[in-house]
C-alpha cells in the first residue's frame, strides 16, 4: 500500500520586502511579494527523502491561502511532489493559528493520509504551534522539532536536538512531524521539475468543500485579535565620533551614557 504523505506549506511575504499591517490589522499581502515559507521548504525536503527511501509514497503539499498561494504550491511541484491541494475562500480572511488548524485538518482528512510534515514555524507568523494544533485535532502522534526523520515498517523515528540533550523518538502511523531548518538544505528545482509542476494536479478547496462554516474561521472566528500595532521606528544615522586626540575619551562617554560600561 502506497505511504500517503501530506505536507504542510504557506505562502508568507518576503521577509526582504516592506512588510506592514492593512487597516483590519492584518498582514498586508497586496504590495509585497509572496513565496514558499522558506522553514516549509525543509518539510518539503524531508518528505521527499522519505519517498525515495520508501517502496511505494506519494507526496500531496496542502496549503490555505489566497490566489497566490498556488505559487507556494508549484514550488513544492517543481521540488518533486506529485500533486497539490490549494484551500481558498474569501471567509478565511484574518483566520488564525486555531482555525487554520481546524481548516487543514479537515482537508487532510478529507485528502487522506498517513503521515504528515510540517516545517517547525512559519515565517511570518513564527508561532510554531499549528503541528501540535493539527495532531490534536486528528487525533494522532506528534514528533516535532526533529532534525533528522525517517520511515520504517509503518513507524515514523526521529531525533530531535535539544540544549541540552538529544532524544530518539518515534511513533506509530498515522502521524503528525515537523523538522527544523538542521534538518538538511532543500534542494533547488530543476528546469525538468518547473516544467513537469505545470501539469501536476492541484485540487481547488473552498469551505463548503469541509464542511466548515464562515464564523469558525476568519476575524470573526479567531480566537486571537491584533488590537493594536505601530510601525518600528526608521533607523537613525547614529552619533558620529571624529577622532582629533580624544576619540577614545568620547566613545568611553558614550558608552558609560549607554550604560553599556
Amino acid at each position: 500500500m502506497s505511504l500517503r504523505i501530506v505536507v504542510c506549506v504557506k505562502y508568507v511575504p518576503d521577509a526582504t520586502g516592506d512588510r506592514h499591517f492593512a487597516e483590519d490589522l492584518t498582514v498586508d499581502r497586496d504590495d509585497v511579494d509572496g513565496l514558499l515559507s522558506e522553514l516549509d521548504e525543509y518539510a518539503v525536503e524531508q518528505a521527499l527523502q522519505i519517498k525515495e527511501a520508501a517502496d511505494d509514497a506519494e507526496i500531496t503539499v496542502l496549503t490555505v491561502g489566497p490566489e497566490d498561494a498556488n505559487d507556494a504550491l508549484r514550488k513544492a511541484l517543481s521540488m518533486g511532489a506529485d500533486k497539490g491541494v490549494h484551500v481558498e475562500d474569501e471567509d478565511l480572511h484574518g483566520t488564525d493559528a486555531v482555525g487554520t488548524s481546524l481548516v487543514l485538518a479537515k482537508a487532510i482528512e478529507k485528502t487522506g493520509y498517513d503521515l504528515v510534515v510540517c516545517g517547525m514555524a512559519s515565517t511570518d507568523g513564527t508561532m510554531g504551534v499549528l503541528p501540535a494544533m493539527l495532531a490534536e485535532r486528528l487525533g494522532v502522534p506528534q514528533v516535532t522539532q526533529l532534525s533528522e526523520v525517517s520511515v520504517e515498517g509503518g513507524v515514523v523515528k526521529g531525533r530531535r536536538d535539544g540544549d541540552t540533550a538529544t532524544e530518539q523518538l518515534e511513533a506509530s502511523l498515522p502521524a503528525v512531524v515537523s523538522v527544523t531548518d538542521q534538518s538538511g538544505e532543500a534542494r533547488y528545482p530543476s528546469f525538468k521539475g518547473i516544467m513537469a509542476a505545470k501539469k501536476k494536479p492541484v485540487e481547488s478547496l473552498e469551505l463548503d468543500d469541509l464542511d466548515i462554516d464562515a464564523d469558525e474561521v476568519g476575524l470573526e472566528g479567531a480566537w486571537t485579535k491584533v488590537e493594536d500595532a505601530t510601525e518600528r521606528p526608521a533607523r537613525t544615522a547614529g552619533t558620529i565620533v571624529k577622532d582629533e586626540g580624544e576619540g577614545a575619551k568620547q566613545l568611553a562617554e558614550f558608552l558609560a551614557g549607554q550604560k553599556f560600561i
